[in-house]
């Protein structure tokens, strides 16, 4: 049982540090551009978006061009949202696998 002990303990650290790790991603701003920098995307690495800024010029463009452009923005936010987030979680369970669990 000694063994279970020491993955409880792994477990309950790997927990807080899940925490720490999540209000650090929440911080973490992500900014994306398309359309040449007239669709801007601002997320944050939780996934959470931010905001949206669009040229104005840009509107008088078709508006299925618009949004078309302002999805793509969208997409490569949550992407990279995504992606930051899976590795940072990464580098945590990385650190607490035991050898038979996973």
């Amino acid at each position: 049982m000694a063994g279970l002990g020491k993955f409880l303990k792994q477990a309950q650290k790997a927990q807080k540090q899940v925490e720490l790790v999540q209000q650090q991603l929440a911080t973490r701003e992500i900014e994306v551009s398309a359309g040449g920098g007239a669709v801007r995307v601002k997320a944050n690495a939780a996934g959470e978006f931010l905001g949206l800024t669009l040229d104005p010029e840009f509107l008088k463009e078709d508006a299925a061009v618009v949004a078309q452009t302002i999805l793509e923005a969208v997409k490569q936010a949550a992407a990279q949202a995504k992606a930051v987030n899976e590795e940072e979680m990464n580098k945590i369970t990385q650190q607490f696998q035991m050898p038979g669990l996973f």
